[in-house]
């Protein structure tokens, strides 16, 4: 393998990780505003801080960059051993350090408990989501690929001795 195709095979890798980071971003700081502005109806409040905003998004940020670099995706891995959960526990356990640390939900100590099952919650539940986006994406690539094999007349082309 030449340099230009090492080169291009790591930007593509570091595309890839970065539309990860960005999908993690957008999909939990919406669990976590949702939350929070459930929270605020609670209390009969109407508005919400651009300030909660900005240390939301840069929290959501900050563990999507942990969850892709240092635990490698473990929310759309294909199955929950002990290094996901812990990753899991662990990346919960920032949210709610964040949320006292930001004191966005006034410190009260159920409201935070409540929050760290939410976010348990939101993982498990994307984990899943993203687990059955998987069956259905290989479903429909292995229909893809009959769909050629029987276009080809059954004929498909080897190169090194790998299908394509």
């Amino acid at each position: 393998m030449n340099n230009k195709t090492k080169k291009r095979n790591w930007l593509r890798s570091y595309f890839s990780w970065e539309i990860a980071i960005e999908y993690k971003a957008c999909l939990y700081f919406f669990c976590l505003l949702s939350f929070y502005c459930g929270y605020l109806l609670l209390k009969r409040v109407y508005s919400v801080r651009i300030l909660f905003l900005v240390e939301l998004i840069c929290t959501t940020y900050f563990i999507g960059y942990l969850q892709v670099y240092v635990f490698h995706n473990f929310d759309e891995s294909d199955h929950l051993r002990r290094k996901e959960l812990f990753a899991i526990l662990f990346c919960t356990g920032l949210y709610t350090a964040a949320s006292v640390l930001f004191n966005w939900f006034d410190r009260g100590r159920i409201v935070t408990w409540i929050f760290f099952g939410y976010v348990l919650l939101s993982y498990f539940c994307a984990y899943l989501v993203n687990k059955i986006k998987k069956k259905i994406d290989t479903e429909n690539l292995n229909d893809m690929l009959t769909q050629y094999k029987y276009q080809q007349g059954g004929k498909v082309s080897c190169e090194n001795g790998r299908q394509r």
